[in-house]
């Protein structure tokens, strides 16, 4: 297993950024990375008012997949996470969202230890591990790491978690993927900006698709496929996701595409990843089953 530390971390997937490391398809990564405040709070006298705004959410990398061209795919296992103490959350005053109903601006440490996020004490909860940002370059301009789109980003997806498998597109030689932001835990919405922030490792195994080509990020678990969009609005990436997935489904010949749509309309389900970012994020999920049903396959 090849091994990536956090001193190589970028701001932006960009496909003029250069490569740090390259693995060949197949191949297994660890990757250590930096909370998405580049470990910048350690104390609860800490403020987010303080803190280095150049350095907020480095994304360790990037990685160069050998032989990865533009039109293929990433697939990309999720082996294992685990997150370092501390946990770091924050709330901040603003106009806007649930934001305008705080009076100070907080900052929370979080225990982490045997498995468990000491909130309070009158609350603990299971850890359970995530990748915030995780993504290829895209071609043109570099997109801030911030930032999620089709190439993945910050797409803050509590789904991207240990056990299951991301497929990005490659959009320039390479692909130059890179990972950071790791939460502990985190709700559906992420609604106060954060997670409970955490350093932490990742464990990958990285390979090719040559020659698929995907328009967004796809994740699959034991039980459904999901399509991940973003958008400037919930409407535009719920939109999105519903498009693709129908015409995914109705390009594997089974289904017309009206067929396709009542299909997702009773056995789909449409969720909110997050609502904070610079774009909004959405996941349209599918069982299995219900593909197995119709002998569909997303990719393959």
């Amino acid at each position: 297993m090849k091994y990536l530390d956090a001193s190589h971390v970028v701001y932006a997937m960009a496909p003029d950024n250069s490569p740090v490391l390259t693995i060949v398809p197949g191949e297994t990564v660890r990757v250590q990375t930096l909370d998405c405040f580049a470990n910048q709070l350690r104390r609860e006298s800490d403020r987010l008012d303080k803190v280095d705004w150049t350095r907020i959410n480095p994304a360790t990398g990037p990685i160069a997949v050998s032989g990865a061209a533009l039109g293929d795919t990433l697939s990309i296992d999720i082996l294992d996470i685990r997150v370092a103490e501390p946990g770091v959350m924050v709330a901040v005053p603003g106009p806007d969202g649930i934001a305008r109903l705080f009076r100070e601006n907080r900052t929370k440490i979080i225990p982490l230890a045997a498995g468990q996020a000491r909130f309070s004490e009158q609350l603990t909860l299971p850890l359970a591990p995530m990748i915030g940002v995780i993504g290829t370059a895209p071609t043109g301009r570099g997109i801030p790491t911030g930032t999620p789109g089709p190439h993945g980003g910050n797409m803050d997806c509590k789904e991207i978690m240990a056990g299951t498998r991301l497929y990005l597109p490659v959009a320039v030689p390479g692909a130059l993927l890179a990972v950071g932001d790791l939460h502990a835990r985190m709700g559906d919405g992420e609604v106060v900006g954060v997670g409970i922030e955490a350093a932490g490792e990742v464990d990958l195994r990285v390979d090719l698709l040559p020659g698929q080509t995907i328009e967004m990020p796809l994740l699959e678990n034991d039980t459904a496929w999901m399509v991940i969009a973003a958008a400037p609005t919930l409407d535009a990436a719920a939109a999105a996701a519903v498009d693709y997935l129908t015409r995914l489904l109705s390009a594997a010949g089974r289904l017309t595409r009206e067929e396709a749509g009542m299909l997702l309309s009773i056995a789909g389900d449409l969720r909110i990843c997050q609502i904070v970012d610079p774009l909004m994020t959405v996941r349209f999920e599918i069982p299995k089953h219900i593909l197995a049903e119709y002998g569909v396959s997303l990719l393959g």
